[in-house]
């Protein structure tokens, strides 16, 4: 059995030690495609997606101010987008890798660039070891694998394993109170799990912390 705990902070296996993290971006570099690109559909997210990385831009008419784009640093005279806290030219903000126009449609940011959601997903985004889509949102890092939020589930109660503890048996996951409730050992004295590196004795025909034993 091994016991680990889901939370926000923090990243990495030790050894007994199971620390899953959340991040919201995958790693990874694209490469240049030579030649023309096929036209192709918009990829929808994930309906187990949460906190989607996906963003759209905010249209803003001619005459309300005139910004400098991020692209081109030229004054914009005209209508513009608004993206990132920064202004675009609408015919500039792009996609990186395959130019396509990103005025109307999502885009996802990785390392100060915009990328189209097909793009994104092709070079950065994790896939989910439970369901093997793409992750356009939050990524649970556990196990040495990535997961959607609600992919990464308790083996007996099938619910979502988040900010929680969880333990390991036999290669899988289960929330602190169904692992207790299977495979635990629990207290005559106080009715509590006795938990891994707790000291405990058996005595009377019955399992007790050690300061449960008392006359």
């Amino acid at each position: 059995m091994m016991k680990g705990t889901a939370s926000n902070h923090g990243q990495g296996v030790q050894s007994g030690l199971i620390t899953p993290s959340f991040g919201m971006k995958g790693n990874g570099s694209a490469s240049v495609l030579r030649g023309p690109v096929p036209a192709r559909p918009v990829p929808q997210p994930h309906p187990k997606d949460e906190d989607s990385l996906v963003q759209m831009a905010e249209h803003i008419p001619a005459g309300m101010r005139t910004p400098m784009c991020a692209h081109c640093n030229m004054v914009i005279r005209g209508p513009f987008l608004v993206a990132m806290g920064k202004s675009w030219h609408k015919e500039e903000f792009n996609c990186a890798h395959c130019r396509t126009s990103l005025a109307d449609i999502g885009f996802v940011e990785e390392k100060g660039s915009v990328y189209c959601e097909h793009c994104y997903e092709e070079f950065f985004a994790p896939t989910c070891s439970r369901c093997q889509a793409k992750i356009l949102g939050e990524v649970i890092n556990a196990l040495k694998q990535t997961w959607h939020v609600y992919c990464f589930m308790c083996a007996a109660c099938q619910q979502p394993i988040r900010n929680n503890t969880f333990h390991l048996e036999d290669g899988e996951p289960y929330c602190e109170q169904d692992f207790y409730g299977l495979f635990g050992t629990g207290c005559h004295g106080c009715e509590f799990p006795i938990e891994a590196g707790d000291k405990f004795l058996e005595a009377l025909g019955y399992n007790w912390h050690d300061t449960c034993f008392v006359c």
